[in-house]
């Protein structure tokens, strides 16, 4: 399933998450660059986060450097779809700067989780996904019932369909959950791939830090590399 858009508008310019969208394009436009010079390989292991090494104490600033590297175009593209459709309602209920300091916690939590999963890893993690996953627990908890457009694709066939947030987020929860479970040991044996615990960690997280960072109750309305 691909969400589209939603129908439920926000009531504030979502500063925070344009700047976070501009900030993982501008950082992905970095590493096409030295992807040419034949530099990324050694920027990667620099900035991704190394389970290993965090755990030793060391390279600790790669916790929030790895939020902003991407692994390829399509794991930008789809994590900047999520961030934009979800983020400006979320950023709406808390404000901007809660907003900011509550996906950074996210993101942390969301490498916490993946840490302790398989600490001795030496794969990089990257990806902003783990934040963005604590932004759709943020939305799962605060707009349930906001109908999210969505394609769903079914073998040749795609429909365009209309689902409440928490059928179509708790789908993708789920879907995290097994998808990771099914792949431990690949990740103990150093395979890289999709960092779903990272996704797992994120999304309860935000569920569980909406309460704290909203600033007021949302209005109702109508209708509505290892990467992470």
């Amino acid at each position: 399933m691909m969400p589209i858009r939603d129908e439920n508008p926000s009531q504030s310019t979502p500063y925070v998450t344009h700047a976070l969208i501009l900030a993982n394009v501008l950082v992905f436009g970095y590493e096409v660059w030295l992807a040419l010079q034949g530099r990324l390989e050694e920027f990667i292991y620099t900035y991704g986060m190394v389970p290993a090494r965090v755990v030793q104490g060391e390279a600790l600033h790669t916790l929030l450097t790895g939020m902003f590297l991407h692994g390829g175009v399509l794991h930008l593209l789809g994590n900047m779809l999520y961030l934009y459709i979800f983020g400006d309602n979320v950023e709406d209920a808390m404000g901007h700067r809660r907003y900011l300091l509550f996906y950074i916690l996210c993101g942390l939590s969301a490498s916490a989780l993946q840490i302790a999963i398989n600490p001795a890893s030496e794969v990089p993690n990257v990806g902003a996904s783990g934040a963005i996953a604590g932004v759709l627990g943020a939305y799962f908890v605060t707009y349930p019932f906001a109908r999210v457009h969505t394609l769903i694709f079914l073998g040749y066939f795609v429909r365009w369909v209309s689902l409440p947030a928490v059928v179509l987020l708790g789908f993708w929860f789920v879907f995290q959950l097994l998808a990771g479970t099914a792949t431990l040991e690949a990740m103990r044996l150093g395979y890289g791939g999709v960092a779903y615990f990272a996704h797992v960690g994120g999304f309860v997280a935000g569920m569980l830090l909406a309460g704290i960072f909203r600033k007021t109750q949302p209005m109702r309305r109508s209708g509505g590399t290892l990467w992470s």
